[in-house]
């Protein structure tokens, strides 16, 4: 029988309102440095952030503070304490509502605000905005974006609208998934829904606007796409080896040139994780601003501990990444009416595309 796990101490000089969270040692990683195992565990956290997360409230169950350079050992328990969040300053940018029926909203989401509730972005996000100006209504994201993005964004208003758009999505990645698998080699579930999803084929089209350093080759860019094993954040997607990998397709258009720079048009025909910015930048091409993708990717780490340096910013040339969810092509999912949607390229980006021509 298991020993019983022992009761987590409340460390001296912790106050009541704080926060606990607990990790438990995996023995793959026993003998690891504190801040080490920490970065592993907590997500988009550098070295850096990790030591100072240590050095703000990292206890024993016992209730004894540990250093970043002590060590760990299998099945260790690690609690973390850090004060409630403060309520963070609202973002003065509206969320421009684009669509809005009974049970679906659409909004055009400004860059550089998170879309629900993180460990960083807590209060402050598009999700409780939303949620405050309509208290007690049911709201679902159907889909994500990422913080740095700007653009459209689908909400659902009821339950049964969140399923059948969700449903209908997820039909539409499978269906993608499934083209060059044969069909005997698909279960029943899955050969079904790859074939309601290639009946959307032709009516779902999700279309994002980039502003890129160079001007990447028109057409359709096919390369899957894997996890970075490298990458020590382990957020970062890269070129998989043909046949390995996750089934990924861009097709990119050339709008606009500038000397150094291009705007262009990326229709994706799969939604993988930064598809865009990986296909791009294994051009050559990569989105101004991509702290990952772009000049270095150690710049996502400082971003996120706020230690970019002044060359750092001279080199992204932009706060966030240059991407925009520009147009949604898609059929409603409850009644079958065709919707287009349509978010504007975001004021920063056409600020900085305007000053290219100078």
């Amino acid at each position: 029988m298991r020993d019983p796990e022992p009761e987590i101490t409340r460390p001296a000089g912790v106050a009541e309102s704080h926060i606990r969270r607990v990790f438990r040692v995996p023995p793959e990683n026993s003998g690891m440095r504190v801040d080490v195992f920490l970065a592993t565990q907590l997500r988009n956290t550098s070295r850096t952030r990790a030591r100072a997360i240590v050095e703000n409230g990292a206890f024993t169950p016992e209730g004894r503070r540990l250093g970043a350079s002590d060590r760990v050992r299998a099945e260790d328990r690690i609690a973390l304490w850090r004060p409630p969040f403060e309520i963070e300053a609202e973002d003065p940018v509206p969320i421009t509502t684009l669509y809005e029926d009974e049970a679906l909203l659409v909004v055009d989401k400004p860059p550089l605000l998170a879309v629900h509730p993180t460990a960083r972005y807590h209060q402050n996000t598009v999700i409780k905005r939303l949620a405050a100006q309509r208290p007690g209504a049911f709201l679902s994201l159907i889909h994500r974006l990422d913080r740095e993005t700007s653009g459209i964004l689908l909400v659902a208003k009821t339950s049964a609208a969140d399923r059948a758009f969700k449903r209908m999505l997820e039909d539409r990645s499978i269906a993608a998934a499934a083209e060059r698998v044969e069909d005997d080699r698909l279960s029943r579930g899955w050969l079904l829904a790859a074939r309601r999803g290639a009946a959307l084929a032709d009516r779902i089209r999700k279309t994002y606007l980039a502003i890129t350093w160079g001007e990447p080759p028109e057409g359709t860019i096919d390369a899957p796409l894997e996890v970075d094993p490298d990458n020590p954040l382990r957020v970062k997607m890269r070129i998989a080896r043909r046949g390995a990998g996750m089934e990924a397709r861009t097709e990119v258009a050339v709008l606009e040139r500038r000397p150094g720079y291009a705007l262009v048009a990326c229709r994706l025909h799969t939604g993988r994780q930064h598809q865009i910015r990986v296909h791009l930048a294994a051009q050559g091409t990569p989105v101004v601003g991509d702290k990952l993708y772009g000049p270095d990717e150690r710049m996502l780490a400082r971003g996120a501990d706020d230690e970019l340096t002044d060359e750092d910013r001279r080199r992204l040339e932009l706060a966030r990444h240059a991407l925009h969810a520009h147009r949604y092509e898609l059929p409603h999912a409850l009644t079958g009416e065709p919707l287009d949607l349509v978010a504007p390229l975001a004021p920063d980006l056409v600020s900085f595309w305007a000053e290219r021509r100078r």
